[in-house]
This record gives C-alpha cells, sequence and structure tokens, in this order.
C-alpha cells in the first residue's frame, strides 16, 4: 500500500508540469500591457491553480467534483476569452481532461461539438456587438485556432484515454490471473497433502497396530514393522516437501507396488492381470493422477473397507484409458469426502470422467481419453 501511495504522489507531482501550458494565457497582457489586463489575468490564473489541485485530489478517487472543475474551467474560458483571447487555453484543458473522466467515446465527441458551437457562437457575438479597439472583444481568427486546438488536443487525448483504459485492463486481467493462479495452486498443494498424508498416515497406524499386535509373540517380526513405519515417515517428509514444490507421483508401476505392501499389511490381497501394466502413451499428467487415484483408493480401503480382495485393472478400449478399482469390503461412509472430491477434480481436468458405485462393496471407474498419438 505504500508503495502504491508513493507512486500516486509522485503522479500527482508530475501532473503539475503540465500547468506550464497556462503560459499562453500571459502573452496579451505581455503584448498589450494594462493595469486591468494584468490584475486580470492574475486573479483567473489564481482561480485557474485552484481548480487544477482540486481535480488532482479528486481524480484518485473518481469523485464527481471532477466534473464540476472541468465544467468550471470552461466556464472560466467563457468568461476571461473576450478581453484576453489566450483564454483559449482553458477550453484545451477541458478537452484534455474529458476522455479520461467519461469513458463513452460517442458522449465526449457529442460535448467537443457542444463546446466548439458554444465558443464560435461566443467568438461571433463579440466580433459582431463589439469594436477591434475595444477591451471585449473576439477576433475571427482566436476563434478558429481555439476550436482547432480544442478538437486537436480533445481527440488525441481520447487515443491516450483509451490506451490507459486498455492498459489498465490488461493489468487487472493479469492480477485476476495470478489471483486464480495461486487458489489454484493452493487447493492442488491441498489435495496432494490429502493424498500423500492420508495415505502414508494410513500404513502407519496400521504397522503400528500389527507391531503392537506382534510385540509379544512375535518381536523380530514387530521390530521388522517398526522399521517400516520410521522408512515410512521418512517417504512421507520427502513426498510433503515435493508436494509444496510440486508433487508428481512416484509412476504406476511403483504405486501398484506399495498397494500390494499396504494392503498385504491390512489383510487384504491384491489381484492384478497377470500382464504388467500397459503406460506407455500417458502424459506425465495422465500417469500422476491414475497413480494418484491408486493411491486414494487403496487409503480408503484400509480405513474404511473390511474387505477380502481387492481387484485392480487398467485396460485401454474404446478409445477409453480406464482404470477400475474394486473391492469386496463394507464403505459405511457414503458422502464424498476430500480424497474422492480433489480426485475427481483431478480427472475432469484431463477431459475425463470419476464413477463410484458401492453395492457390493465399492468399485471405482476412471476413464481418460485416449490422446492422439497415443499407443
Amino acid at each position: 500500500m505504500n508503495g502504491l501511495a508513493t507512486a500516486a504522489n509522485r503522479n500527482k507531482r508530475w501532473a503539475w508540469m503540465w500547468v506550464a501550458y497556462i503560459g499562453f494565457f500571459f502573452i496579451q497582457p505581455i503584448f498589450e500591457p494594462s493595469k486591468l489586463l494584468w490584475a486580470l489575468t492574475l486573479g483567473a490564473t489564481a482561480i485557474f491553480l485552484a481548480l487544477y489541485a482540486t481535480y488532482l485530489r479528486a481524480y484518485d478517487c473518481l469523485h464527481v467534483v471532477r466534473y464540476w472543475v472541468i465544467g468550471a474551467y470552461f466556464v472560466l474560458g467563457l468568461v476571461c476569452f473576450p478581453w484576453n483571447n489566450g483564454a483559449s487555453t482553458f477550453f484545451v484543458y477541458t478537452a484534455a481532461f474529458l476522455p479520461f473522466c467519461i469513458s463513452s467515446k460517442r458522449v465526449v465527441l457529442s460535448l467537443y461539438a457542444a463546446e466548439s458551437l458554444i465558443v464560435a457562437l461566443e467568438g461571433y457575438l463579440f466580433h459582431v456587438y463589439h469594436g477591434p479597439h475595444t477591451f471585449f472583444y473576439i477576433a475571427p481568427p482566436n476563434t478558429y485556432i481555439a476550436i482547432f486546438l480544442l478538437l486537436i488536443v480533445g481527440g488525441s487525448n481520447i487515443f491516450f484515454a483509451e490506451q490507459r483504459r486498455a492498459d489498465s485492463k490488461l493489468r487487472m486481467a493479469h492480477e485476476e490471473v495470478e489471483a486464480l493462479a495461486a487458489v489454484a495452486e493452493r487447493e492442488r498443494i491441498a489435495r496432494d497433502l490429502h493424498d500423500v498424508l492420508g495415505h502414508t498416515l494410513s500404513v502407519i497406524v496400521l504397522k503400528a497396530e500389527l507391531a503392537k499386535r506382534l510385540i509379544a509373540s512375535d518381536p523380530e517380526r514387530a521390530s521388522a514393522e517398526i522399521a517400516d513405519v520410521e522408512s515410512i515417515g521418512r517417504s512421507a517428509l520427502t513426498e510433503v516437501r515435493e508436494a509444496i514444490g510440486g508433487y508428481r507421483a512416484r509412476g504406476l508401476s511403483a504405486e501398484l507396488d506399495a498397494a500390494r505392501s499396504t494392503l498385504a499389511s491390512a489383510g487384504v490381497t491384491l489381484l492384478t492381470d497377470a500382464k504388467p501394466l500397459d503406460t506407455a502413451g500417458l502424459s506425465a499428467a495422465e500417469e500422476t493422477v491414475l497413480a494418484l487415484a491408486i493411491r486414494e483408493a487403496v487409503t480408503n480401503i484400509v480405513r474404511h473397507a473390511r474387505a477380502k480382495t481387492c481387484r485392480l485393472r487398467f485396460v485401454t478400449e474404446h478409445g477409453r484409458r480406464k482404470l477400475l478399482v474394486e473391492d469386496d469390503g463394507e464403505h459405511p461412509l457414503a458422502h464424498e469426502g476430500n480424497g474422492l472430491r480433489g480426485m475427481r477434480e483431478r480427472v475432469e481436468s484431463l477431459g475425463g470422467s470419476l464413477h463410484v458405485e458401492r453395492e457390493h462393496g465399492t468399485r471405482l471407474l476412471i476413464e481418460l481419453p485416449l490422446r492422439t498419438g497415443a499407443v
């Protein structure tokens, strides 16, 4: 916030450089000096500076005061133009500010047309009804120059205002994309941590309970189970670090071996096809999603089901990659938890689908579209 405030103050200081154009307002008093003309010129300049400061203060908060200031500039120009033709500068300021306050190009152009007509009418009246040697007089060339400057400066500022708005929209879009990316990354880390820790902690609890039961009857195996707990804990620490940095699963084959070991510890027999998994043609993202799906499915079986067997199949048919995981256990929790929800989000992000059936055990089917050129 301090950086934004500093930038805004810096822009305001730079904006004061445009006050230099008020110098044109002093040309006539310099070449046609008179006390009255100088007094009026200095008074009008003081009003101009006060209005300019008010405009800069109101610009940051997009306040309606800006419109009153622009209108006051135009009125100040009309009041000063008959006795100081350099007052056309005020018309230029009006034209310069309008596009930055009003986004509608049609409205801005309509206001330019109205201002030009009013200036032309004033020039005509003070030319026809006042002589060239009177104090209040507007020569036709000065009227033409005022209208010309109003339209040229106004037209060019329309372009710059549109460009600034486009830059602002682009900056906002970038900020929104960054915010969405941050949210997506937080969700990814949450899903991956759930999968990593949920699976690993379930295995640790399972092995710890097994070691507790075996301490008295089989100390050697209990010691081996405790060693496995230590090894799994260290592996979990590594996986958590990988999840935070951008987690990648260890692959389908490795995940299948881990699943077989985990299920065996829980007394569940894993049944798979005799042939090895056909992972040819799978992208890294697809293999990661399928590997994490196996991990989550196995974790749910160990946690919630009293299953005896788990069947796993991975086939390619009808232009789809299909992963089927089914067990013969009981799943009292019928609602979709964080793990299953995260799994569904991953699968759907790749254009696939996930189906869960709970009749005789649980049947989990994941389908991914077969990419063009995949074997």
